[in-house]
């Protein structure tokens, strides 16, 4: 699990700004001089024009895809979009990129935060600045920043992920939630649905869950582990993309993957080939196109002055015997 000291972490962060900039900044239609430009000056016309997009992670298929999404939505209502995010989902990479962005002062930016409480701050000090906040995806815990959160119901997607593994070990055996890092409001209530949900099945035994970070590496490392520790090991929820990754890989090395059931959360190209190949047996997917969509949206609504609304976006079960007809589900690794 990755040690995570918030205070130091912010301190880092802040330092490391002056140097951070935009080095990694993909964008779909705005120039580096006119990212110049409107940071030069707060009140400038075209800031109300510009959008960004601050991703958990640019690693991430599924915020690939949301990028896509927003980036369409945002050319289709004339605005011009920044689309950005560190390499891991980590608050001192991204509290850096957030901190730039302010500089740069777009109308609005959508935002998937990787910690509930440590992206308070620079997110309220980007809505002091005049910036409107949407939150995709994750949250924090400050309900008072964002005009609006885009995000799938993740209590449900949970939910549905333990009545899928049920069926599939038979209702009987040991089941592990493997997880990226506490304090990520998606995953804890995919947790919280997941546990809830398998009470309703009482000769299934839930071991702790396990937090490996954005890291398919120690994903693989602790699920092969767990599996020579708990011989009775019949399933495994992996809450997120690479984490799913890591464990289908941890399984295979294992020789251990006939044996085990996996169901995984989004649809990742990979995840989907595993599905097709039976390594995976479910998928809970999301909508993270739709996400970016009605994250433009929402944007643009509270930058015209129109209301704003919060959007619980689909869920969808996908297995080998219903993807052809869920194709929409699948993600995207490019636009």
């Amino acid at each position: 699990m990755r040690r995570r000291t918030p205070t130091a972490a912010l301190l880092l962060a802040l330092s490391a700004v002056a140097i951070a900039g935009c080095g990694s900044s993909s964008s779909s239609s705005s120039s580096s001089s006119s990212a110049k430009s409107s940071s030069s000056s707060s009140s400038s016309s075209s800031g109300s024009k510009s959008l960004a997009l601050i991703q958990g992670t640019k690693a991430d298929n599924f915020y690939v895809t949301m990028g896509c999404g927003a980036k369409a939505e945002a050319t289709k209502l004339g605005y011009s979009i920044n689309v950005q995010g560190p390499a891991d989902f980590a608050a001192p990479e991204q509290i850096p990129i957030v901190n730039a962005i302010t500089a740069q002062h777009p109308g609005a930016v959508l935002i998937a935060p990787t910690d509930t409480q440590a992206l308070i701050a620079p997110m309220q000090q980007m809505k002091s600045a005049g910036i409107k906040v949407v939150q995709v995806d994750t949250t924090v815990s400050n309900k008072s920043i964002a005009v609006a959160s885009i995000s799938s119901d993740n209590l449900q997607g949970g939910a549905k992920a333990a009545d899928e593994l049920a069926k599939l070990i038979g209702s009987k055996g040991s089941v592990v939630v493997m997880n990226e890092q506490p304090g990520v409001s998606t995953t804890e209530q995919r947790i919280q649905g997941f546990l809830q949900e398998i009470k309703k099945f009482p000769n299934i035994k839930p071991l702790a869950t396990q937090y490996v970070g954005d890291n398919p590496s120690k994903a693989a490392q602790a699920i092969t582990a767990l599996f020579a520790a708990h011989s009775d090991l019949a399933g495994v929820f992996a809450t997120n993309v690479l984490v799913a990754q890591g464990v289908d890989t941890g399984l295979k090395t294992a020789g251990a993957a006939s044996k085990v059931k996996i169901v995984g959360y989004d649809a990742d190209p990979t995840q989907v080939t595993d599905l097709k190949s039976g390594v995976v047996e479910a998928l809970i997917a999301q909508e993270p196109y739709q996400e970016g969509v009605d994250g433009v949206e929402q944007a643009v609504n509270a930058l015209t002055g129109k209301p704003t609304q919060s959007i619980l976006t689909g869920l969808a079960v996908l297995t080998k015997s219903n993807l052809a007809a869920m194709s929409k589900y699948v993600y995207q690794s490019s636009c």
